[in-house]
């Protein structure tokens, strides 16, 4: 029994340790509170180029916190978003997809949600002129958007992300360069909606990249996510570690 009690007294320790260096930033819309978090570089840059991530549907998750930490031990900034805000954080899978699919109706919301994020990753030290945002899934969505709306970025990276929106919208000029990393066997992203983002790129006159992973389906950089591509969701090991590495080259090209 003692054994089992220093068992569980470690893995707490460990769980509350692993983030120990993400600080917990308040921040508000209107009168919504808001939890993101911040970490800084392990070593300081005179340019101090920062990444803003928008988490996946679920929100603020393990994989985005461990991407700050990676990020800050790559020398850059880094702000994890917090686009639904306290008394919202979903639970179920429904009630994800209910959050998400609000901001994906409501995209001057979204919008909105992810500028003050950006906000406070230059309140926290980050260049202004020397930013991009990465997002996951959902988030993934939210880094296009980002670039859509004209925000000063100089590059946005989605993974896995959904990559289309009202068709009535009007395509502006996109200036920030765009990089999609995508399987190449997501269901969730059909090729229609495919074919029309890169013909958005196109009108937009974007500098864009899409690359494609092969035995790839939605939320591939996702360990929780399983194994099994029948779901629809899964984990690739290969597709994760190479669109980081693509990911990381993309951020050396783009920013000072």
């Amino acid at each position: 029994m003692k054994n089992i009690f220093f068992v569980f007294l470690g893995f707490f320790l460990f769980s509350n340790d692993t983030f120990a260096q993400l600080k917990s930033v308040k921040y508000t819309d209107g009168n919504q509170q808001l939890n993101g978090l911040f970490i800084a570089p392990k070593k300081g840059s005179k340019t101090k180029p920062g990444i803003l991530i928008l988490p996946a549907w679920k929100g603020i998750d393990t994989h985005s916190k461990q991407s700050a930490e990676k990020l800050s031990s790559m020398g850059y900034y880094a702000f994890v978003a917090d686009i639904y805000g306290q008394g919202n954080y979903p639970v179920t899978t429904q009630e994800a997809g209910k959050q998400a699919g609000f901001y994906k109706n409501n995209v001057a919301d979204y919008q909105r949600r992810i500028q003050l994020a950006l906000d406070q990753l230059v309140k926290e030290g980050a260049n202004p002129a020397n930013i991009v945002v990465i997002g996951y899934c959902f988030g993934g969505t939210g880094a296009l958007e980002a670039a859509r709306a004209g925000m000063k970025i100089q590059g946005a990276v989605s993974f896995h992300g959904g990559l289309g929106h009202d068709a009535a919208r009007v395509n502006n000029p996109i200036t920030a360069e765009i990089l999609v990393l995508h399987g190449a066997d997501d269901t969730y992203v059909p090729a229609t909606e495919v074919s029309a983002f890169q013909q958005e790129m196109r009108d937009t006159k974007a500098e864009w990249e899409m690359i494609y992973y092969a035995n790839s389906v939605h939320a591939f950089t996702e360990i929780e996510a399983g194994n099994d591509n029948s779901k629809g969701a899964a984990y690739n090991e290969k597709a994760a570690t190479r669109s980081w590495e693509r990911m990381n080259s993309f951020l050396k090209e783009v920013l000072k």
